[in-house]
């Protein structure tokens, strides 16, 4: 029977003919906590009579959340998850890395055909690598830390072919964005995105990324790019691994099929207070803002950094404007640095911190007052998100975020840079 790539990772992990719907207890090739859920899921872990965790090379610990640790909760917490790594032997990235999803990434601990589960519903990011991956609660990871082992229903498949090229200043967050406007914010509940196509062919990964991490905006279970040249290439300069076909068979039953073309893509912007509430720029242009944030896990690499820099230019962000920029890990802070951007971010008037979460969940600083307006390359706009439940957060991409911040409003890349 013909497979989606999904129904393939499934039934080679679990060594039999697996299909959409069917409910299994499958292993899994890695399990992700972080300072925030890591807690909660290692209580759970106890409460289940958890002794010794199931391998402690396939359980990846990172703080990125609230670091360095911002109250005295906070730090007791990271302390505990620090005791919990030295007494499992589980090798702790700690504080040092930066957010989870990217150090995972390029760490090289997901990689086609794999099953990586997190405790954070952004893990579908490593879709981009191949693999089936997907956020699950506090007591589902305390059961895999036990077990290594969890429950699925195996998903439907939802194929999203895109063609054409991306025209100047646009690129796979306006995509991911407008693909979110078109199905809505519950519309691929429990189903797998496979983005295909020419475009996604030709996208690097880091664009590849931003297109799953954003795929649970949807409702969906995982995101995932079938692995090509440029996955092996990533993956290749991370962990030795022999490339293999991994692919959708022609044929393949898919949930729904649908086509994009971006050559007239605009850039895109998420509205206040829904990811699906989407229009082009021009209809928001125009509005102020009192914040700017540039990184996540969504859009914190260094090619987003570049982008943003060359709107930028030679001149100085808004004085009306607070400026917040933040690399997704030290790597992506590093290459940044040489390439000698964060020099231009600092001169032109922002702040740039310590690879972390920073604003995107409001949890550490960057916090919105009542009735201030942020414009995030993050990946939610919840209301209450960044700070005050009276602050509004607009979604949008680096090169938006970039103009809109040496504008002092929301503005058109296009016509900025």
């Amino acid at each position: 029977m013909a497979k989606t790539i999904v129904e393939k990772i499934f039934s080679r992990r679990c060594g039999g003919d697996v299909a959409a719907g069917d409910v299994l207890m499958v292993p899994v090739d890695g399990a992700m906590i972080h300072d925030i859920t890591g807690p909660l899921a290692i209580h759970m872990f106890h409460d289940m009579g958890g002794k010794r965790v199931f391998d402690p090379q396939k359980i990846i610990m990172l703080f990125d959340h609230q670091v360095p640790a911002d109250s005295i909760s906070a730090a007791q917490l990271q302390q505990f998850m620090r005791s919990f790594a030295d007494e499992q032997g589980i090798f702790n990235y700690d504080l040092r890395e930066g957010v989870c999803h990217q150090v995972v990434m390029e760490k090289g601990r997901a990689a086609p055909g794999e099953i990586v589960v997190g405790s954070d519903s952004h893990t579908c990011t490593y879709g981009a690598a191949g693999a089936f991956a997907t956020g699950i609660g506090s007591t589902d990871m305390g059961f895999v830390l036990k077990f290594g082992s969890l429950y699925f229903r195996v998903p439907e498949s939802i194929r999203i072919d895109v063609e054409g090229t991306f025209p100047d200043f646009v690129g796979a967050k306006d995509f991911i964005l407008n693909v979110a406007g078109d199905i809505g914010a519950d519309g691929a509940t429990y189903r797998a995105l496979e983005f295909s196509g020419g475009a996604i062919r030709s996208m690097d990964m880091a664009g590849r990324m931003t297109c799953c991490n954003m795929a649970i905006e949807m409702g969906a279970k995982a995101g995932i790019v079938p692995p090509d040249a440029a996955t092996w290439e990533y993956i290749g300069s991370r962990r030795p691994m022999k490339p293999f076909d991994l692919a959708s068979d022609e044929g393949a039953a898919y949930a729904e099929w649908r086509s994009y073309d971006v050559s007239d893509l605009e850039p895109q912007v998420a509205v206040p207070h829904n990811i699906d509430h989407v229009v082009g720029v021009g209809d928001v242009a125009g509005t102020p803002v009192d914040q700017v944030f540039i990184g996540s896990c969504t859009n914190g690499r260094f090619e987003d950094f570049r982008e943003a820099a060359r709107v930028l230019g030679d001149r100085r962000f808004s004085e009306n404007v607070r400026v917040i920029i933040i690399p997704a890990s030290r790597e992506e802070y590093l290459k940044t640095l040489r390439a000698g951007y964060i020099e231009r971010f600092v001169e032109a008037g922002a702040l740039v911190e310590a690879p972390c979460c920073g604003p995107c969940m409001g949890g550490a600083f960057g916090l919105l007052a009542p009735g201030e307006v942020s414009l995030s390359t993050s990946n939610r706009n919840f209301r209450g998100r960044q700070g005050s439940t009276e602050a509004e957060v607009y979604l949008a991409s680096a090169a938006t975020a970039a103009a809109s911040a040496v504008a002092g409003e929301i503005a058109d890349p296009r016509e900025v840079a």
